[in-house]
């Protein structure tokens, strides 16, 4: 096989397959177990349900057709200290639940300890005291703290509302399984079940895909120097800096010795400037593409500074962006086998996927679309 370059840019196409395929790993597992997770839920809605002989062995009578679904066995009741009105029940079911703390949120009080059950009829606690009910048809108000694990309920033949407060790693099921065995009492689980077929689609079309292999021939001459492009960048600023800096530090009458040192810096500044654009020029000639002009960052209208005029200003969309992007902008797995126009994520990556709703699905969604002053005339991607 024949060679296609110095031993450097071998490894640079380890490194960077190395880690495009460590960033797809985490993200196609992450995807795999909400994927899972998702399908449970989906299947626990479709089969929920119970039996009277789960009720076995509780203090608890039940009515004709009533079944038992679920029981908790450490559970409180709490009251609210002052008359709320509750929002009306919904059929919407939490299907990312955020953290929980166990804590008791203020305006409430614990009034008992028992046994919770969610049968196909009611809400029951059957406590120290006594025994509590909710009955779906009777149900006006539901409410789900958002940082504890307590749930209020308001009904018709009670003015204050009241409801329990369970171990924080118990309440989201405890909230899917309530919210499913109220919507089949009032003959809605249909629209349950429709809610998860629809995240479950829209979580197939965000499924991570594989990044393409790079190979040796596509290394860039910033990929020779540590810190790649930037660092190039970084360090023309630096030193476009120290004439400026030495000029503003002198008196009003530079003497002969400020003025070798300015001169001295200028030279460097001059030096610097030339082996930054002769890498650009030798990177674009490897590329078979015209070497860019380098674009300020003032100009870029707050777009991370690069040669290529990618910005956020008035122009074009970049639908095809330069061989070279990725040497200035950190692209995302898989980013040529985009098809929309250049998009910057969340995350500060960069995707092609501009127009299509899975664009930066796995990046914190799409930010701002980047803009070139003229016609976006570019080089295709690496193979095509």
């Amino acid at each position: 096989m024949a060679m296609t370059g110095s031993t450097w840019r071998y490894r640079w196409a380890y490194r960077q397959n190395e880690r495009r395929q460590r960033v797809f790993r985490a993200a196609d597992e992450a995807w795999r177990w909400r994927d899972e997770e998702l399908r449970r839920l989906r299947t626990l809605a479709e089969d929920f349900g119970g039996s009277a002989d789960a009720g076995a062995g509780l203090p608890i009578e039940l009515d004709p057709g009533e079944t038992v679904c679920w029981v908790l066995p450490a559970a409180q009741l709490v009251e609210v200290r002052r008359a709320t009105v509750l929002p009306a029940p919904e059929l919407t079911v939490a299907l990312r639940p955020g953290p929980l703390r166990n804590r008791r949120p203020d305006g409430i009080r614990i009034a008992d300890t028992g046994i919770a059950v969610i049968t196909n009829r009611r809400l029951v606690l059957l406590g120290g005291r006594g025994r509590r009910d909710w009955a779906y048809g009777k149900m006006t108000g539901l409410a789900h703290d958002s940082r504890a694990p307590v749930t209020l309920i308001q009904v018709l033949d009670r003015r204050r509302a009241s409801g329990l407060l369970l171990p924080a790693e118990a309440a989201a099921d405890f909230r899917f399984k309530l919210s499913v065995a109220f919507a089949d009492a009032i003959e809605q689980r249909e629209a349950v079940l429709a809610q998860l077929d629809e995240a479950l689609a829209e979580h197939a079309q965000r499924k991570p895909l594989r990044p393409a292999v790079l190979t040796p021939a596509q290394a860039r001459l910033t990929g020779f120097v540590r810190g790649g492009a930037r660092a190039v960048a970084v360090a023309a600023g630096i030193a476009l800096l120290v004439p400026t800096a030495l000029i503003l530090a002198a008196p009003s009458a530079p003497s002969d010795s400020i003025r070798t040192e300015v001169a001295a810096a200028t030279a460097a500044t001059s030096a610097i400037s030339a082996t930054s654009a002769a890498a650009t020029r030798a990177a674009a000639a490897m590329a078979g593409s015209p070497a860019p002009t380098p674009i300020g960052a003032p100009h870029l209208c707050g777009a991370p500074t690069n040669p290529l005029g990618y910005g956020f200003c008035a122009g074009d969309p970049v639908r095809k962006p330069a061989a070279e992007v990725c040497d200035w902008f950190d692209c995302v797995p898989g980013f040529w086998a985009g098809r929309g126009y250049l998009v910057q994520c969340g995350n500060s990556s960069v995707s092609l996927a501009g127009g299509s709703p899975r664009a930066c699905g796995q990046h914190g969604g799409v930010q701002r679309a980047f803009r070139a002053p003229g016609p976006t005339a570019g080089v295709s991607p690496p193979g095509t």
